[in-house]
């Protein structure tokens, strides 16, 4: 979640109109016919910074939102004060507990100096809608295909409780198998108990899943960490295409 808050994809192709059950049967069945062996029978996704992406940078967000209760900071000046306190220590054990309320008023009154109430509930209801978000490009084609073909898919982030609102508005949420935030669990990425609590709920072997996410520490080093395989996202695998690829074999592959 960490390197999605400080960036934002640019992309414009809103996939949440994507209805899978207006895929041609063919264009599935050429998947399955190609097909002759899946390299991972499970996948774990990272949520922000991976499966979701911002729709526009944290910076002109606050900005925008705080024109109306006389924010005077700029958004390049917000974009470096949002670094600094996310980037801060946290005092308690987990930064995400519940809605998160307590951490995100601190990151948002540090980035912009501004600590009236108002302003920080419309920055963190906005946050709590899919319109915030976008899936990358090819993204749901992907996971329905990967579903369709039996492999196993949880969510595993590092996030508060309006992370099932935003998977249900981006029409997502049922094409998983398991949805693990830690602030539901009770523990954070690179923890390993977050990532052997996904593996127990959709029921794979540590060495037949792979983790695709955006952070070397939260998620490459914790998922190794209990025998997973991780592919950084923007490094190992650029698109969701890139993710499919790897997943399922044809074969050329073997």
């Amino acid at each position: 979640m960490e390197a999605c808050l400080t960036k934002c994809c640019h992309s414009n192709a809103l996939l949440r109109a994507f209805n899978p059950f207006r895929r041609s049967s063919m264009s599935i069945h050429s998947v399955r016919t190609s097909v002759q062996k899946k390299a991972y029978d499970g996948l774990l996704l990272d949520a922000a910074g991976t499966l979701l992406q911002l729709s526009k940078p944290v910076e002109e967000v606050y900005a925008s939102i705080g024109a109306k209760y006389g924010l005077k900071v700029n958004s390049a000046e917000i974009k470096q004060g949002f670094k600094r306190a996310f980037a801060a220590p946290w005092p308690d054990k987990l930064r995400y507990e519940g809605d998160g309320k307590p951490f995100w008023k601190l990151v948002v009154s540090e980035a912009t100096g501004c600590s009236n109430d108002d302003y920080f509930e419309e920055v963190y209801e906005h946050y709590a809608n899919g319109d915030a978000w976008h899936l990358p490009n090819g993204a749901y084609e992907t996971i329905f295909l990967l579903k369709d073909v039996g492999v196993k898919m949880a969510v595993v982030s590092n996030f508060d409780t309006r992370l099932r609102k935003i998977l249900k508005e981006l029409n997502v949420i049922d094409l998983f198998d398991a949805v693990i935030i830690s602030s539901e669990v009770g523990y954070e990425k690179p923890d390993s108990r977050i990532f052997k609590s996904a593996l127990d709920q959709i029921g794979v072997e540590a060495g037949k899943a792979v983790h695709v996410g955006d952070d070397e520490k939260a998620d490459k080093v914790g998922a190794n960490a209990v025998g997973i395989n991780c592919w950084l996202w923007g490094k190992d695998v650029k698109t969701f295409a890139d993710i499919r690829k790897r997943i399922l074999l044809s074969e050329s592959d073997l």
